[in-house]
Order: C-alpha cells, then sequence, then structure tokens
C-alpha cells in the first residue's frame, strides 16, 4: 500500500507478472521449462492505467487478456485488468514484450506450441496486430 493507503504501483506490476507466469506455467511453460528450451518472456514496457482505488483489503479480481500480437509471436501485449467487486474496474497493466533466446541474447520467435496458447489467450476489445522485430533483420 502506498502512503494514502492505495495499492501500490509495484504491487500491480508484481501481480500482472505473477498471473502472465502462472498462466504460462499452468499450460506446461514453467520457469524451468523456459529454461530447458533457452528461451524466455521479456518486458520491454509496462503502461499501468489508474480508473479507481484499491483499498487495503479489498476484494478484487485479476484477468488477463492478449491485447497485442505479432504473426510469428515474437512480439506481445498482454492486459491485466484489476476490477474491485463490485465490478468497477480499478487499473489496467498492459505489457508489451517479446521472447529471448537465452543463448544468442536476442528476440525469436515462440515454437509452435506456445504460440498456440498466445493466440488462444482471449483478445482485448482493441486487440492490434503487432509487426514483428524479426523482419528487421
Amino acid at each position: 500500500m502506498d502512503q494514502n493507503g492505495h495499492m501500490r504501483t509495484t504491487a500491480y506490476l508484481a501481480a500482472a507478472e505473477n498471473s502472465r507466469m502462472q498462466y504460462f506455467a499452468g499450460s506446461g511453460f514453467s520457469a524451468g521449462e523456459f529454461a530447458r528450451r533457452g528461451f524466455g518472456p521479456v518486458i520491454q514496457t509496462d503502461q499501468l492505467r489508474y480508473r479507481s482505488e484499491l483499498r487495503l483489503l479489498e476484494q478484487a479480481e485479476l484477468s488477463l487478456q492478449m491485447a497485442g500480437l505479432s504473426p510469428d509471436g515474437a512480439r506481445f501485449m498482454m492486459r491485466n485488468t484489476f476490477t474491485r467487486a463490485d465490478g468497477t474496474v480499478a487499473a489496467t497493466v498492459t505489457s508489451t514484450g517479446g521472447w529471448l533466446d537465452l543463448g544468442q541474447r536476442r528476440l525469436t520467435s515462440p515454437p509452435e506450441d506456445l504460440l498456440r496458447l498466445l493466440r488462444d489467450l482471449a483478445p482485448t476489445g482493441d486487440f492490434t496486430e503487432l509487426s514483428t522485430p524479426l523482419a528487421e533483420r
């Protein structure tokens, strides 16, 4: 909580990151599996938009949707929405990232099974197709 008794910025970002990693882990892509395969997600930007206060011990639901994806899956935008028990949206976190090849230290396309998982994630109403960074090489 911050000094005003609201959920602090870092707590929103940590919850969003945990939500993404839980989604992947629940579908067979744990941190260990990413390491074994030699790649993993890297977040380049997070955009946090506050809409309504979320206070200490207030119940909230956290959802995860796909806000953007490149055709090859190398780049993605995922959005977490924090909704209070009364249905009011408290905040959204939109995270833009890609898949880092851990050996080459550069972005790569995900394997087909992960790409399918990304495409299966429910899209946001403003979903957009992203350009791929791989075509620039």
